[in-house]
């Protein structure tokens, strides 16, 4: 609809986690970095953490991509509420093991055979489990377990599991103390700065097609920034009905009113986005609140994805 008018050729704000669009900001690079280097020296347990909506699942999407290329076999399991059976039938599943047996102990059996032909012949299998806050303790012991399925000098299963802060918060307790144990890396997401912010949104323009005449003015991009709290997820928001709103009314570049307008339709204003002076509170107290919470997971939910059917990423 507006992309002819803004000489776009693709929806540059578009909420499916395409890794084209991953902009690589000093911390989204150390974190990539971090999961690369840990999996290449079979380090085994990898953790990646980050508030909703900074950009994991993209970041992971990129590194899927690498490991492919590196023709690694993976396996991405999105759907962390699961009983410990259902995690061993997902990864079978995940690997393409043949296993006839519902025996826990004859699918490990399975799985052990098979990453050690796996490892023989030179390849690097990894297990990535997203939203991974969500499993529960039992969940979480049989994880640790799949640890011990190793030589006597490298691991055979790179495990990273991806969630919001609550996972680290979760590996805290005493319960899970074996597990934090075995975590090797920990890396980690955050909101963009407001020149980060700029970056991000004149990077996916350029990625969408877009020449060099201004669609955001700066100032409108400063508005997107203090009503997003430099949340990618939240700027995409805005800035995709952002794009709509101004079409509709034949303005280019887009000035703040137009972000303004729709933070305000999804309630976004009722928080305020940076503390006046008079208040205390730093803008990650304010990011961090609940009330800020509660209208964010409002509007967002209007726009979440569906997953696909099915619980993986393609193969080797």
């Amino acid at each position: 609809m507006y992309k002819g008018f803004f000489g776009l050729k693709e929806n540059p704000f578009n909420v499916n986690p395409d890794p084209r669009y991953l902009l690589l900001t000093t911390q989204i690079e150390e974190a990539l970095t971090g999961l690369m280097y840990g999996i290449q020296t079979r380090k085994g347990f990898i953790t990646l953490t980050g508030e909703v909506g900074t950009g994991k699942t993209t970041l992971v999407n990129r590194l899927l991509d690498w490991l492919h290329h590196r023709r690694a076999r993976t396996a991405f399991i999105f759907n962390s509420r699961m009983n410990t059976t259902q995690l061993f039938d997902f990864i079978l599943a995940e690997f393409e093991i043949k296993c006839e047996s519902k025996s826990k102990s004859q699918q490990l059996m399975s799985l052990n055979h098979w990453l050690l032909d796996r490892y023989r012949g030179g390849e690097t299998v990894v297990l990535i489990i997203d939203e991974a806050q969500n499993l529960t303790f039992p969940v979480l012991e049989e994880i640790r377990l799949l640890t011990n399925l190793e030589t006597s000098t490298e691991k055979l299963l790179q495990i990273v599991l991806s969630g919001q802060p609550e996972l680290e918060e979760r590996l805290k307790l005493p319960e899970l103390r074996q597990l934090r144990q075995r975590i090797m890396l920990r890396c980690k997401t955050a909101p963009l700065t407001k020149d980060q912010t700029h970056e991000y949104i004149l990077e996916r323009l350029r990625i969408a097609g877009a020449n060099s005449e201004p669609i955001f003015s700066r100032a409108a991009m400063d508005t997107v920034h203090l009503y997003s709290l430099g949340v990618p997820r939240v700027v995409n928001l805005l800035c995709e009905h952002s794009l709509v709103n101004a079409f509709v009314d034949q303005q280019r570049p887009i000035p703040p009113k137009v972000v303004d307008d729709v933070a305000r339709e999804f309630q976004l204003d009722e928080v305020e986005p940076l503390a006046p002076l008079r208040d205390t509170r730093s803008p990650a107290d304010v990011y961090n609140s609940e009330a800020f919470i509660q209208n964010l997971g409002e509007a967002l939910s209007k726009f979440r994805v569906s997953p696909p059917e099915t619980t993986g990423r393609g193969k080797k």
